[in-house]
């Protein structure tokens, strides 16, 4: 069957069943008015408290506001009040940690949810976005640091607080940050986002990390995207189209399929860039046609590449290939690789909904 011809959106959904089955539980399983994503399924016994993956959580969260835009529920939108809850509550009464991208992401989570995020939202946004003014310095002539205390400015801290500023209204900064994250980490061979740069003590760049991350080229595009609406300079276009452009060519294969990056925190990495790539097509005029390919074929290559166990799918962590059945060590096991294909589904029945 053609990718058009799918209900994605019924795809979404049971994608959504499984992972939620799988992996919502109340904090510490027993505190009311809470859900927390348990990191792994099935659950290894005894289960470690840590890393309880603060920046999974984000994109959980993420993932459950796909949902409701796409079916809304009132048990849902409880669960979302619950999980904005549990992640602040796990997080020892704080929204902060020392990861400027991680404090990014769920910014983007919380800022999407608006109301259903419930009373906490409003405080969580404003002290992200105060963390993340505090992480920019002129160091390697601007950028936001990855972590505190730390001598690297990456992509991934940087990309997410662009989308993140644009969206709360600044402008300026967002473009500021784009700016730099274009004049310094793109390479001049590929086209791609690499992944930061570190910074010596006296401001210079020391070195540049080389690595061509999946997600890193999505958060930049996310940004242009948010920068073509709202502050309409040409620039803003032409590397979207760039970006778009050097994905097609030098990072999706020749199906147009995405690669991933295993388990752990990479399992997240090829649909966030899913994520961007759907707000380009439905967007940008002159990405819809490149955007939505990679998007579907990646989206049709997990859901045929799909194994059917208890509870419904379970999504491959290399979307190329069939997925592992889920056991400890198996990266498939990972709630961050799951997410990862429930929010290629959403994206692509977002974009059966966006025409």
């Amino acid at each position: 069957m053609a990718a058009a011809e799918v209900d994605w959106s019924e795809r979404a959904g049971i994608a959504e069943r499984a992972v939620v089955r799988r992996h919502l539980r109340r904090l510490a399983g027993v505190v009311p008015g809470t859900r927390i994503g348990r990191v792994r399924w099935p659950r290894p016994l005894p289960s470690p408290p840590a890393p309880w993956h603060y920046w999974w959580q984000a994109h959980l969260l993420d993932c459950m506001v796909d949902a409701q835009l796409r079916s809304p529920e009132r048990r849902r939108a409880r669960a979302i009040a619950a999980l904005v809850r549990g992640i602040r509550l796990h997080n020892t009464g704080s929204w902060l940690n020392r990861y400027y991208d991680d404090v990014a992401w769920l910014g983007l989570a919380v800022q999407r949810a608006g109301l259903l995020a419930g009373r906490p939202g409003l405080p969580a946004l404003a002290a992200i976005i105060n963390r993340l003014h505090e992480g920019w310095t002129e160091g390697a002539g601007g950028g936001i640091w990855w972590r505190r205390e730390d001598d690297f400015k990456a992509a991934p801290a940087n990309g997410p607080a662009a989308i993140l500023l644009a969206r709360d209204g600044q402008s300026a900064f967002a473009a500021a940050i784009c700016d730099w994250m274009a004049e310094t980490l793109i390479d001049p061979d590929s086209g791609l986002v690499r992944d930061g740069v570190r910074v010596a003590s006296d401001g210079s760049i020391r070195a540049v990390e080389p690595y061509i991350y999946t997600y890193c080229q999505g958060v930049y595009l996310g940004a242009c995207v948010e920068l073509i609406e709202r502050d309409g300079h040409l620039r803003f276009t032409d590397r979207a189209m760039a970006i778009v452009d050097a994905m097609t060519h030098r990072l999706a294969d020749s199906r147009g399929v995405l690669p991933g990056s295993g388990g752990g925190d990479g399992g997240l990495f090829a649909g966030i860039t899913a994520r961007y790539l759907t707000d380009a097509a439905l967007r940008v005029p002159e990405l819809a046609g490149p955007a939505t390919r990679i998007v579907r074929s990646s989206a049709t290559a997990v859901w045929d590449g799909r194994a059917e166990v208890r509870g419904g799918p379970v999504f491959s962590a290399e979307w190329s290939r069939p997925a592992f059945p889920p056991h400890p060590g198996v990266p498939e096991a990972d709630l961050s690789v799951q997410l990862s294909g429930w929010m290629l589904m959403e994206a692509a029945a977002r974009l059966q909904r966006g025409g």
